[in-house]
């Protein structure tokens, strides 16, 4: 009897924390490490520049490279660190996309901070890699090591034959 109720009570638990384990997913991102200590360049169709809070408001087709990264949006913001001494992050919103290498990631918006190297993608959260293709809720992509972790409803289709 007891062992029925110790298999009832831990029965749920493994089926839950199996639920939390399909929520998400590190994958490779990108055939070469990005190097966010290169410069930043940015191109868009207007430029707003807030002296008061120390940003910059990219509008329009902005395209942003570094390196072999890059990343398309409506609207970039860019957040330069106190005193002006570099640019601490950029919050990109409407249509992103980021490319590194032959992967490319579709988001509604994304958050990169440049000391860290990370970029923070989300909303419908699209990953195309070669034949195969990634969903989810956020993506969170490490140019330094070159991984991204998916989470938030991960799905994908997987083919028997192997042409994923």
């Amino acid at each position: 009897m007891s062992y029925l109720r110790t298999l009832i009570f831990c029965l749920p638990l493994a089926f839950i924390s199996g639920l939390a384990t399909a929520q998400s997913t590190s994958i490779a991102f990108g055939t070469i490490k990005a190097d966010p200590s290169l410069p930043v360049e940015v191109t868009s169709d207007t430029l707003e520049v807030n002296q008061v809070d120390g940003s910059a408001q990219f509008l329009g087709s902005v395209l942003v490279v570094q390196g072999v990264m890059r990343l398309s949006a409506d609207n970039v913001l860019v957040i330069y660190k106190p005193e002006q001494k570099g640019i601490d992050r950029l919050e990109a919103t409407g249509n992103v996309i980021l490319v590194n290498g032959p992967d490319a990631a579709e988001a509604e918006r994304a958050e990169y901070t440049i000391d860290s190297g990370t970029i923070v993608m989300n909303g419908n959260v699209l990953l195309s890699q070669g034949n195969s293709t990634l969903a989810s809720s956020q993506m969170v992509v490490n140019l330094n090591s070159g991984t991204a972790q998916m989470s938030g409803r991960v799905k994908t289709i997987l083919n028997p034959d192997g042409n994923n």
